[in-house]
């Protein structure tokens, strides 16, 4: 889990890359940003904003490259090993990035490159290094006194709440291609970022795994138990998985579904399921692993635990404590109105 609050900027070098293909050029600063006391809040929160509010999914050099070769990875080498040349290597970072810049959908922009000190991860300070890119430009008023009258001028920069690009590389982790998080706000260009110039692989880290093990679960109660049983019992079925993941620190999947599947029935329907959908949800092999609590407390507040009837009628189940209804929620059919009902039950009703 990331802190980000005490992070300084010790080092910041700003460039522009253009559009290869349009025969748009690279312009290369001579030396580092000299950043002054009342900018530096303003531009550490907008390079950092976005990973507070994202989720922490995150990435690593790719290991169907030889590091060795990985050329980003050994330019975040120099820097952490001699932060002083960081602004000469943010040059060599810069050009890396221009030279993935051919293809025409690639927008030119700033490129930020910053050493940072007192980054926290998993309760740990370390030193990272931010690469940020700024493309998009939106129009904005400027007021000048002219006379007696305000002369209203149109201008154009960045927006300081949308950072275009980023990626973190935190210094940890080394040997295995160190701990990346990034982020895109544009959906036309992810290869170029991700792929292209950054090199990386998903981290199959515990985090990876219990997101993806809670995405699976939420597919087969809507594939498997809403039609073999009904609403209810879908939600429940993820209200108990909820439960069981919040409330342990290891997954064993035998355990696991000793504790959330009720209808005996459905255990070799999950299997047969999990048998073939494990690949989309990269869960081929995983049958235990540590949970990862900020991957848990994200799944939560995705998953809806809502019943929505045709009478425009909604019941909100707890996802925190899960056995509330089971204990306190029937469900029946009514002969005579030839309708199902849900019967609930309660001592007193709660003031909002």
């Amino acid at each position: 889990m990331i802190n980000l609050f005490n992070a300084q900027i010790e080092s910041l070098s700003i460039h522009r890359v253009g559009n290869k293909s349009r025969n748009e050029g690279l312009f290369l600063s001579a030396s580092p940003y000299n950043l002054e006391d009342e900018i530096k809040p303003l531009i550490k929160e907008f390079f950092l904003k976005p990973f507070r509010e994202k989720e922490e999914n995150y990435y690593q050099f790719s290991h169907e490259t030889d590091l060795e070769f990985n050329e980003l990875y050994n330019l975040a080498n120099a820097i952490f090993d001699s932060p002083d040349l960081a602004h000469d290597v943010s040059k060599k970072i810069t050009t890396l990035l221009f030279e993935q810049s051919a293809h025409p959908h690639i927008k030119s922009g700033e490129v930020y490159v910053v050493y940072f000190e007192n980054m926290q991860l998993d309760n740990i300070k370390m030193p990272a290094i931010g690469i940020f890119k700024s493309e998009l430009k939106h129009d904005f008023l400027q007021f000048e006194e002219k006379g007696s009258v305000l002369d209203m001028i149109v201008q154009q920069g960045i927006n300081l709440n949308k950072l275009d690009k980023g990626a973190l590389i935190f210094n940890t982790g080394r040997d295995e291609g160190y701990k990346i998080l990034s982020v895109d706000s544009n959906r036309y260009d992810t290869k170029y970022w991700l792929e292209n110039f950054l090199g990386v692989d998903v981290l199959a880290d515990d985090n990876y795994h219990t997101k993806n093990y809670l995405n699976f679960c939420k597919n087969f109660a809507k594939d498997v138990v809403l039609p073999a049983e009904d609403k209810k019992e879908e939600v429940m079925f993820m209200n108990r998985s909820m439960d069981y993941f919040a409330k342990n620190d290891k997954f064993e999947e035998s355990n696991f579904l000793n504790s959330v599947i009720d209808n005996p029935q459905l255990v070799p329907e999950f299997q047969n399921y999990k048998t073939e959908k494990a690949p989309k949800y990269k869960i081929e092999d995983l049958s235990d692993f540590s949970i990862a609590n900020t991957a848990v407390t994200a799944a939560r507040k995705k998953i809806k635990s809502v019943i929505n009837l045709d009478t425009n009628i909604q019941i909100k189940l707890d996802f925190i404590n899960p056995e509330s209804a089971e204990k306190f929620v029937e469900k029946g059919w009514d002969e005579e109105k030839q309708m199902y009902y849900y019967l609930v039950y309660f001592n007193k009703e709660e003031k909002s």
